[in-house]
């Protein structure tokens, strides 16, 4: 287990004494406790560190069309039209 120190604003420090007394944990314990919590509410990023997002690969495919006209019409068309 590794040793830290931290400092606590007065209230925040009466509010962990508070919760330590009526669980009958220690100052310790209610901290170790409250850090897993935040742990758990933001996991790991998945990838590297700092990595950032990046844009995925384009899909590779083919748009077969035996008739461009028919294509544009339907694209221009209101309603949906059977290729």
């Amino acid at each position: 287990m590794i040793r830290t120190q931290i400092q606590l604003p007065d209230p925040l420090y009466r509010e962990v004494q508070r919760v330590a007394q009526e669980q009958d944990w220690s100052i310790a314990e209610v901290m170790r406790r409250g850090a897993e919590a935040v742990a758990r509410a933001y996991p790991p990023i998945k990838g590297r560190a700092g990595s950032g997002w990046k844009l995925p690969p384009p899909i590779q495919s083919q748009l077969l069309v035996s008739d461009p006209a028919a294509l544009k019409e339907a694209m221009m068309a209101d309603g949906e039209t059977m290729l």
